[in-house]
């Protein structure tokens, strides 16, 4: 039996990139206590969650993944702990700016980058102001050596609601999907609750994609804007192994059997009967 336990963490930011990063340390080092192996911090925790507004002085918070102290802090804690840490930030590239992920390893080193391919733009989620569309393509990494290797695929926040993030994540062999996240409230909208939307498009990837998933989000009140957690560790069937909820701050870890995932994600057939000759209308931007 090939066993892997992941772990995602949950709370609130400030301003304050040093306390932010000391506050998932300490996280990180909880969960990994309680033995996982891949932990996963939500999106952009060096700080709040700036793209509500579109302010230039902002971009002079990018760094370079070698500068970044969110990956830099990451990098001593993941080689101390021997996990693997997905590590998301905002990334200068030279004139452009993305909203990277860095996949640190049990070694200390990032194993690569992935550039949030999909890019939103709305009320309190300004985004396309500040980020330049992915340009690495979906990324899957080797993960946990005593979990056989098993392949790693992350998305980034607004990939999370694209079914296309996860199939072409899980037919470059993800055996595990992760999706750091910053979501809630909606300012153009006080009616508007996504939370329930959010997990359920998740779910159905889990479902459709026979394949367990991992889901961190903020909480707290910043500025008005409500992030609104309950983040998440399903198995491949949707069902919910660990959750927390709107508010709380926390880790959630569990335990998943990736050789029973397996033979379950054979036994539906899912991938067996994708007919690829038929979904040319699915890349026709037209």
């Amino acid at each position: 039996m090939t066993e892997i336990t992941v772990g995602a963490l949950q709370l609130a930011f400030s301003n304050d990139i040093d306390a932010n990063i000391a506050r998932v340390s300490e996280m990180v080092r909880e969960a990994a206590a309680r033995g996982a192996q891949v932990v996963l911090p939500p999106e952009l925790f060096e700080g709040e969650y700036f793209c509500r507004v579109e302010d230039e002085g902002l971009f002079a918070n990018a760094k370079p993944t070698g500068e970044h102290k969110a990956v830099l802090a990451m990098q001593k804690l993941a080689a101390e702990l021997r996990i693997h840490i997905p590590t998301s930030f905002f990334e200068a590239d030279g004139p452009h700016y993305y909203n990277s992920l860095a996949m640190i390893g049990p070694d200390g080193k990032v194993a690569g980058v992935y550039r949030k391919s999909h890019i939103p733009d709305g009320p309190g989620y300004e985004e396309k102001f500040y980020f330049r569309p992915g340009n690495t393509g979906f990324k899957v990494w080797d993960g946990p050596e005593a979990a056989g290797r098993a392949k790693l695929g992350v998305g980034v926040c607004w990939d999370q609601w694209y079914p296309e993030t996860a199939r072409a994540m899980m037919l470059m062999g993800a055996e595990v999907l992760f999706y750091p996240t910053a979501i809630g409230s909606e300012p153009h909208d006080d009616s508007l609750d996504t939370a329930r939307l959010w997990r359920r498009a998740m779910v159905g990837h889990a479902v459709s994609n026979v394949v367990p998933v991992v889901a961190a989000n903020r909480v707290g009140t910043e500025h008005g804007q409500t992030f609104y957690g309950t983040s998440f560790i399903t198995d491949e069937r949707g069902d919910i192994l660990a959750e927390l909820d709107r508010e709380e701050e926390g880790v959630i870890t569990a335990t998943l059997d990736l050789d029973r995932v397996k033979r379950h994600r054979a036994a539906f057939g899912f991938f067996r009967d994708r007919r690829p000759e038929l979904y040319g209308r699915l890349v026709q931007d037209i």
